[in-house]
């Protein structure tokens, strides 16, 4: 079982680090078997999962139950639950027994917390109850009305520098690692550069020390837009689409089920029930 120290080897080692993102017991049976480093379970399931506009409806119970998912699923990889919008904005105690309930509820090996400055007190309340720490700057979807939309951050001097000083200050704080997304590569290189703990991108760039992406956006299930930085691996919505547009076919036309998908019984019980049934219909009649 891998644990954050491990991950923090890999940087060390100089080994990328692959990192996707699980909302079930399948999903993440498939990404521990082809040998991802993480499994982070996303707030993004509240948009991938729950049909939402946003990550910010999603509620703990939603995510606990999904992480218990993904966690039944993985026998390897190190797994991380987002923790919601509304989960850690209140209060240090607020936030730890949210963070207890991913761990023992859940069996998560760590949680992952949006932004710096004032959430560095909650860093250092969940390791301070043994709780190991993913922080994430940049683009803070949980923030995403703050920031004036969906887009790249970091993008002036000032900003730029900004974001070097949020990661050094969650690394200070005690974060095994930190999610930089959406932001210019030479920003996320600085960044990486900077810190002694792995830097995991998204939509920034190719420096650092690991990459995420989601599972629906990477396998072809995202309907809609898709993020510029999203490699696409496979279209697995489209061979889906038309699985089931042949099955309705074959159920329509009566081409399913044939002989090899249903069950027999052995002749002379099938005499005996039919007599059974033909008796019990005449007595009804």
């Amino acid at each position: 079982m891998t644990g954050p120290a491990d991950i923090g080897a890999l940087k060390r080692r100089g080994q990328r680090i692959a990192v996707v993102t699980a909302y079930d017991a399948p999903s993440a049976r498939i990404a521990d078997a082809a040998g991802v480093d993480i499994v982070l379970v996303g707030d993004s399931a509240a948009m991938t999962v729950f049909g939402y506009d946003s990550t910010t409806p999603i509620t703990v119970d939603e995510m606990l139950l999904l992480s218990r998912a993904v966690r039944r699923g993985t026998t390897r990889a190190l797994v991380v639950a987002d923790m919601p919008f509304g989960s850690f904005q209140v209060s240090n105690d607020d936030t730890v027994a949210h963070a207890i309930r991913f761990v023992k509820e859940a069996g998560v090996d760590t949680v992952k917390v949006e932004g710096a400055g004032s959430r560095l007190r909650r860093v250092a309340a969940l390791l301070d109850a043994g709780i190991s720490v993913m922080g994430h700057i940049g683009l803070t979807p949980q923030s995403v009305s703050q920031l004036g939309g969906y887009k790249a951050q970091g993008r002036t001097a000032s900003k730029a520098q900004q974001l070097v000083d949020d990661a050094l200050a969650l690394e200070a704080a005690g974060c095994f690692a930190i999610v930089l997304e959406a932001m210019p590569e030479p920003v996320a290189g600085a960044i990486t550069r900077a810190l002694t703990i792995p830097t995991i991108g998204i939509g920034a760039g190719a420096q650092c020390d690991g990459q995420v992406l989601v599972w629906h956006d990477m396998l072809g299930l995202t309907t809609g837009h898709v993020p510029k930085f999203v490699k696409q691996y496979a279209d697995v919505g489209r061979d889906m689409l038309k699985a089931i547009e042949t099955y309705v076919a074959d159920v329509r036309a009566g081409r399913f089920p044939e002989a090899q998908h249903t069950y027999a019984m052995p002749e002379d019980q099938r005499e005996l029930f039919e007599a059974d049934l033909a008796s019990f219909l005449h007595e009804k009649g």
